[in-house]
């Protein structure tokens, strides 16, 4: 058996200490005699075998040309991109067959740390550059751009979407810090929620995975509503409910692919549908008049003398404050997407290499986002709608947008209500889960949200893997989408709709999560004192002392930067509860004005 430099003084081990093989603790991968959550692995025992992890990835090759990856071309194989020498296909299904429970017999098989890490490490396969083609895929986030414009002006609306971009950055470089300390080929990070864990315990994991499925639900939800607005848009004489239902009859019937892998090339097709989109929004806005039916039916906007008014400050239009918070809460969306960061950087061959993703990434969105808002605005005005592409006046042209926005729209819808409600077939590593396809590779694992650490941990029931966990996933597949159509159908302002799961859920992953993580992992680190962390000769960590003494001196250590991300926090909390509070005051207007729902033939 082949062992690394740790391994051998593993040998010192008791070998009194068996498991059903009868097989010293020492014959087995720490890894492989422990849960995937398991509370007996110390935070000290991640930052060792984080640290080991680095060194490996740092000796690694970096890919000459990831650029090629960025515009979505296949690049031709070199001795970079191949897979480590045991991946060949007549391998593949030995690495599936490493979790504890694998073996025909019914005992755990034997698997080396070399031969568990070198498994783990195969199925890091994604580029810097495809992790930034794979950050700039949001959907939602363009759409809603003018019509915050609208809402807050040029000046507060540029101001502010600067500065939540500028913060949504920071926050990233907070997510990748933590994640090159904590992650590694023996305990992979795979989930947003694994940050949560391994900091401060189940409990917090618990409440993000909860918090996470809201998001993906409401988010189904979202998408039904408005492309049933736009199905409404091209025929009127269809009840809008009807439209609605159109939309998620499709959704159950896409929903029941188990397999994301078989997204991932219609994913990739998404991507340039929106860019279509959005470029002809833009030419057609610039040539022909706004669309006051739409406006004056969604925003309460009648036609007036048509004239076309732009402001730099707070539009005279709108309800002042309330207004301007839900406007900027679609900011929120334009740089929400730090949920799937853990997802991104778990499939990099070189995560230490996702700050140029980000970066790069997060510049793209911005420019991207703030020249089609400030434009649309500048051509439409107080006529500016949400989605911007439903507010082209010419029939052909908003027909066309909404068919083409269609298709992509309902592959998000797909993915969000398949994530939101998958497990990983993968409970013990990543050498078991499911291949997807190399360009989409965040969606390995799937977010372990309702069915894994709901259903699955919590309940009992069975993953997918077996007969009855398939029947169970179509059951719930029409229940999932049902359930994202009552919430949404039953609240007749799409923009505060949106703007409130932007302040419940998305801008907690993207402005407040990450600082909360980020002062008990630099807490945690600095309470170490000379003499303690984790002795992988006898697997046990060391410690000094324990309770509140070390968050003390922990919290000292750094001061200031962490009473700065406790400011930033509060900071994010306090924003959160005013887009709440907005939201919701524009949906009690919305019912009390009398404002049409989703149940019902007009909209």
């Amino acid at each position: 058996m082949a062992f690394q430099a740790a391994n051998t003084a593993l040998d010192g081990g008791d070998p009194r200490l068996s498991m059903d093989g009868g097989l010293g603790v020492t014959g087995y991968s720490p890894a492989q005699v422990r849960k995937t959550h398991d509370p007996n692995v110390s935070f000290e025992e991640y930052l060792y075998y984080a640290k080991l992890t680095r060194v490996e990835e740092a000796e690694l090759p970096t890919v000459p040309h990831p650029f090629r990856k960025i515009a979505g071309l296949t690049k031709k194989k070199s001795h970079h991109d191949l897979p480590e020498p045991d991946t060949h296909e007549g391998e593949k299904e030995k690495k599936q067959d490493i979790s504890p429970s694998s073996s025909d017999s019914g005992k755990p098989v034997v698997v080396s740390d070399e031969e568990w890490t070198r498994a783990s490490r195969a199925m890091r396969t994604a580029t810097w550059g495809a992790v930034f083609y794979l950050i700039t895929t949001d959907i939602l986030g363009p759409y809603s751009v003018p019509w915050a414009m609208a809402q807050m002006g040029y000046g507060p609306g540029i101001t502010l979407y600067t500065v939540f971009g500028a913060l949504a950055g920071y926050t990233g470089w907070q997510l990748w810090k933590m994640f090159l300390a904590l992650d590694s080929n023996m305990y992979p990070l795979k989930t947003y929620g694994d940050f949560a864990y391994r900091i401060y315990g189940a409990l917090v994991r618990h409440m993000i995975n909860l918090l996470q499925s809201i998001q993906l639900l409401f988010n189904v939800g979202i998408i039904i509503i408005g492309n049933g607005q736009g199905i409404y848009q091209i025929n009127p004489s269809i009840c809008f409910i009807v439209c609605c239902v159109i939309w998620v009859a499709c959704g159950m019937v896409l929903g029941q692919i188990r397999t994301l892998q078989k997204f991932g090339w219609i994913a990739n097709f998404a991507i340039w549908i929106n860019i279509v989109v959005l470029i002809m929004t833009m030419a057609v806005v610039s040539h022909s008049r706004p669309n006051y039916d739409m406006s004056e039916e969604t925003n309460d906007i009648p036609r007036g003398d048509g004239i076309v008014h732009t402001y730099g400050g707070s539009p005279p239009y709108t309800e002042g404050f309330t207004s301007g918070i839900v406007g900027l809460m679609q900011a929120v969306y334009s740089f929400g997407g730090a949920m799937l960061f853990a997802e991104f950087m778990s499939e990099m061959r070189r995560p230490m290499d996702f700050w140029k993703s980000l970066i790069l990434a997060e510049t793209f969105i911005y420019c991207v986002y703030i020249f089609f808002g400030v434009y649309v605005y500048a051509m439409q005005g107080q006529y500016t709608i949400n989605p911007a592409n439903q507010g082209m006046s010419p029939k052909a042209a908003y027909t066309a947008g909404n068919i083409i926005s269609f298709i992509s729209s309902l592959i998000a819808a797909a993915l969000y209500g398949n994530i939101g409600i998958k497990v990983s077939p993968a409970p013990y590593s990543r050498a078991s889960a499911t291949f997807a396809d190399p360009r989409m590779p965040f969606l390995i694992p799937p977010l372990q949200v309702i069915y894994s650490n709901i259903l699955v941990e919590l309940f009992k029931f069975p993953p997918l893997t077996k007969r009855t966990g398939k029947f169970l996933w179509i059951g719930l597949v029409p229940i999932y989408w049902s359930i994202a159509f009552v919430i949404a159908a039953s609240i007749p302002n799409f923009s505060a709709l949106s703007g409130l799961v932007a302040a419940v859920c998305i801008l907690q992953f993207t402005y407040t999560f990450p600082p909360f993580l980020m002062i008990g992992f630099m807490v945690k680190s600095d309470a170490m004192q000379e003499g303690e962390g984790y002795d992988p000769a006898t697997r046990q960590t060391i410690r000094h002392d324990s309770g509140m003494k070390r968050w003390v001196r922990g919290y000292s250590k750094n001061w200031l930067m962490n009473t700065w991300n406790l400011v930033f926090m509060l900071g994010a909390l306090v924003t959160a509860g005013l887009g709440c509070y907005s939201s919701i005051e524009s949906l009690i207007s919305a019912f009390q004005s009398g404002s049409n729902t989703a149940f019902s033939c007009s909209h």
